[in-house]
């Protein structure tokens, strides 16, 4: 799997980051980061979850 961030539509409400730490970071600048792109498949329902519950839909998954 990829994840993927729309950054121009991600308004920053951390739920992702909340969700899945592994994966997400707001920085100190504001800006969200992905850390890994290509998480192992048992982050999987984390990062599901995340797509799920983020407000803009700004979070997808590729493969």
């Amino acid at each position: 799997m990829k994840v993927v961030v729309d950054l121009s539509v991600c308004n920053l409400h951390g739920l992702c980051v909340e969700t899945a730490p592994e994966v997400f970071e707001i920085g100190d600048d504001s800006v969200l980061r992905v850390l890994n792109e290509t998480p192992p498949e048992g982050l999987r329902a984390k990062v599901d979850k995340a797509v799920r519950e983020c407000p803009t839909g700004a979070i997808s998954i590729e493969g």
